[in-house]
């Protein structure tokens, strides 16, 4: 298999440490302080968006190797076991988190976000703007999710 290397481009900084404090995301402000090797116009134009997605790497779990055999979602034994790319949490291969989060400032390397669901010191690997031409409409999903995943981003 071709495998690579990624270099994170920052860093998540805010007042999450518990990787096991999976809910109430939603008021949750984050400053991503990107590498000096980006220059300090970097984030230049992305003031103009409202969204960004951001690319992050869940470093602080552990890798688990075997993803062949689905699980119950989020660990629940009262939910249906799901295939590995089924769900959006931790435990993936290659432990790679998205988050479409607001931009609620951009200075120099620094932008600050609310919403992101990484606890700090977690690497960030991508930074993209959220635009409309890339948002899906009439995005469908099981009943469950929506009940289960009712308090992920509230505040």
């Amino acid at each position: 298999m071709l495998s690579f290397e990624i270099t994170p481009i920052g860093t998540v900084r805010n007042d999450r440490t518990d990787v096991q404090h999976t809910d109430n995301w939603g008021a949750v402000r984050s400053m991503i302080t990107i590498d000096e090797r980006f220059g300090d116009l970097c984030l230049q134009g992305l003031e103009g968006f409202s969204h960004v997605e951001v690319l992050f790497i869940f470093d602080q779990f552990p890798a688990h190797g075997d993803h062949r055999e689905p699980r119950p979602y989020r660990g629940r034994s009262d939910l249906p076991p799901v295939g590995v790319f089924a769900g959006r949490g931790p435990r993936r291969p290659n432990r790679i988190g998205v988050t479409c989060c607001a931009i609620e400032s951009v200075h120099g390397r620094e932008l600050t976000v609310v919403g992101l669901d990484a606890v700090s010191g977690t690497p960030v690997v991508d930074l993209k703007p959220t635009m409309v031409e890339f948002v899906p409409v009439n995005v469908e999903q099981p009943e469950w999710v929506s009940r289960v995943m009712s308090e992920y981003f509230q505040p």
